[in-house]
């Protein structure tokens, strides 16, 4: 009897299989989740594909946008910093947060 191999098309294996349910508003969660932000396809069929994503890729960062951040890193790590900026000027503009008054018949002990 002969067998015929099939060459497999290399590509994305499954790594881990489970259910999951989804809650009163419709979502779900992903165990193990290496990224945190996803693209998400709904499939004509009803399923989902989701794809990780990364907010801004490392490559869009210029070398020289790098290099600044390195060295402010490095800086901050040797305690080279400006001096404290008072704030103060800027509180005197602002509303102050004042506490809610309880409820009428609100007793507070």
């Amino acid at each position: 009897m002969t067998t015929l191999l099939r060459k497999q098309k290399t590509g994305p294996i499954v790594v881990e299989e489970y259910d999951a349910a989804a809650d009163a508003k419709k979502r779900i969660s992903l165990r193990h989740a290496r990224t945190k932000y996803f693209r998400v396809r709904s499939l004509s069929d009803g399923s989902f594909l989701l794809e990780p994503r990364v907010l801004v890729p490392p490559r869009a960062i210029s070398a020289r946008v790098m290099k600044m951040l390195d060295q402010s890193a490095e800086n901050l790590e040797k305690g080279v910093a400006s001096p404290p900026i008072d704030l103060t000027p800027f509180r005197k503009r602002l509303p102050t947060a004042r506490p809610k008054a309880p409820p009428e018949g609100h007793q507070t002990s």
